[in-house]
């Protein structure tokens, strides 16, 4: 393979100015993630101290290897929402090693809201879920939660993506063959009650811990029956009588030595092998993504500049580089993983989508993961590229995005807008992972051009009923609300807190980020059961 050959002028203002820009974007990341990690109320904290318990971070410090990785899923989850105080959505989750294998793991936190679940902490528990399926990752849970947040109890129960879904998943994963482990931790009330009973194996901890139905107040209400939670649901009543749970625990860190034996004796199981090489850095170093990449999304840049420096030795073998331009197709490895990447350079017309689509293909066939960094806003439109067929060839690239096998990963480093999102393999065509950098947005299209949209058709009313034109004051009313929606709903941070996508990444650390995540879905076989495609409408 060739070594891109860097054209960037690290010297230049502009170059000095992105970078500027972009550290600062960083910096206020680093802020946000450390006030999810780290704000809570010391009322709680004391609280969780006297019921002798640990907090959501030293549980997981116990868990882990040590010294080993941790890839963190939605870490800002429901960031701004609610009283702005539900971090992470009440759930630390990622993807770390237990006793060298891979695992996914859930903590309940319990300093936040007694560890109540609320909406998004059921949407959090369900993607975490739809990554255990997808990569075939045997899943921990360290339960204590009050559970259901009962005033948002209608956004939480009834529907196919609410919380009786993670029972139904609990039950499609078993049947898949992975395992679930489970460390009751603290209460596991009604519905919760059932993440610990349709486990494999359950690790319950003594006086903290506890199952039931109906917790006692509700048990008094019902039957007149005073009883303790201890009484109701303990470890001694479901490890002695009950036979709900499998092990006995003292304390957590009892549980959690539990558990990592639990996991060392589970079966091995033997990954998935791609053609690696031996991993080497960059030629050039990560962080000069910061100046690469315009501070103003409007103006262009190479996103050959960027992949040189995600990827091993900064070697990419570039196909059909002279064919559709504005889509940069071509080999690399990063961290000794192939990978096919896709990196969008313009709008996309009929000649990049037809080229992304026969490099998917390609990738499809050859059995290389696909990486899409994403920088679009969207199609070409117009009537002489709706005559040449951009339609038709559009669907054909969606169509190979949605139908091809080998894991996919998303990358919105830009823009992300419109059909663009979906033809880059956005949200809805289930890339097994999907991040933005701290300056992306997203949206159908961007807020001057869906103001300039209802401009163009309320004068197109206004003239069909015989009226004037709209006034620049009247036009100004509708354009300013539209902007301001836009900016607010496309940012970064609206999107990783609906998580949207899996986190907002530091620029530098995405080939780290990238290696883990390759990683940990070869625990899932590549499937080589290739059926062919949908119809590509010729």
């Amino acid at each position: 393979m060739d070594v891109i050959e860097t054209r960037i002028d690290t010297n230049s203002q502009e170059y000095r100015e992105n970078y500027e820009a972009m550290e600062a974007l960083v910096e206020d990341l680093g802020k946000e993630l450390k006030r999810a990690r780290q704000e809570r109320s010391p009322k709680a904290v004391d609280r969780l101290a006297s019921q002798g318990k640990l907090p959501a971070g030293k549980k997981l410090d116990l868990l882990l290897d040590r010294n080993s990785p941790f890839l963190e899923i939605a870490p800002l989850a429901a960031r701004g929402m609610y009283d702005g105080k539900v971090h992470a959505a009440g759930l630390v989750a990622g993807i770390g090693v237990v006793e060298g294998r891979e695992v996914l793991v859930i903590v309940s936190d319990a300093t936040i809201k007694g560890g109540s679940v609320y909406p998004m902490g059921v949407k959090k528990n369900l993607r975490c879920q739809t990554i255990c399926m997808e990569n075939h990752l045997p899943m921990i849970n360290m339960l204590d939660s009050a559970g259901a947040y009962l005033p948002l109890q209608s956004e939480i129960f009834p529907d196919i993506d609410d919380g009786g879904r993670i029972f139904y998943n609990q039950a499609i994963i078993s049947k898949m063959g992975i395992p679930q482990i489970t460390a009751v931790m603290g209460l596991c009330t009604a519905g919760g009650a059932y993440v610990p009973a349709m486990s494999e194996e359950v690790v319950h901890v003594k006086g903290t811990g506890a199952i039931f139905l109906g917790g006692p107040p509700l048990v008094k209400a019902a039957t007149g029956e005073e009883v303790t939670a201890d009484q109701l649901g303990g470890a001694e009543v479901h490890c002695i009588e009950s036979g709900v749970s499998d092990h006995f625990a003292e304390d957590d860190a009892h549980a959690i030595s539990i558990l990592r034996k639990i996991v060392s004796n589970l079966p091995k199981n033997e990954k998935a092998r791609l053609s690696m090489r031996q991993p080497a850095p960059p030629a050039y170093d990560p962080k000069e993504i910061y100046g690469i990449v315009s501070k103003d999304l409007k103006k262009p840049y190479d996103c050959r500049e960027i992949i040189a420096r995600m990827v091993d030795r900064s070697e990419f073998l570039e196909f059909k580089e002279l064919y559709g331009p504005t889509l940069v197709c071509g080999f690399a490895y990063i961290h000794g993983y192939p990978v096919g990447i896709l990196g969008n350079n313009g709008i996309l017309f009929s000649d990049s989508s037809l080229k992304a689509t026969q490099f998917i293909q390609l990738c499809d066939r050859r059995k290389i993961p696909l990486l899409f960094l994403q920088n679009i806003n969207g199609y070409i439109i117009g009537r002489e590229y709706e005559r040449r067929g951009i339609t038709k060839d559009g669907h054909k690239m969606v169509n190979a995005v949605s139908t091809c096998t080998v894991p996919k990963f998303t990358v919105i480093v830009g823009a992300s807008f419109g059909a663009g999102n979906y033809g880059m393999c956005g949200r809805a065509y289930s890339p097994r992972f999907l991040w933005m950098w701290p300056n992306a947005q997203i949206g159908v299209m961007g807020g001057e051009q869906a103001a300039g949209v209802l401009i163009t058709l309320k004068n197109d009313q206004n003239a069909k009923a015989g009226l004037p034109p709209m006034s620049e004051e009247e036009a100004e009313a509708i354009r300013v609300p539209i902007v301001e929606a836009a900016k607010k709903e496309g940012d970064a941070y609206y999107s990783t807190a609906n998580i949207w996508d899996d986190g907002i990444l530091d620029p530098a650390h995405t080939r780290d980020v990238l290696g883990l995540a390759i990683s940990a879905c070869l625990n899932a076989p590549i499937r080589d059961d290739v059926l062919g495609y949908g119809i590509f409408r010729m």
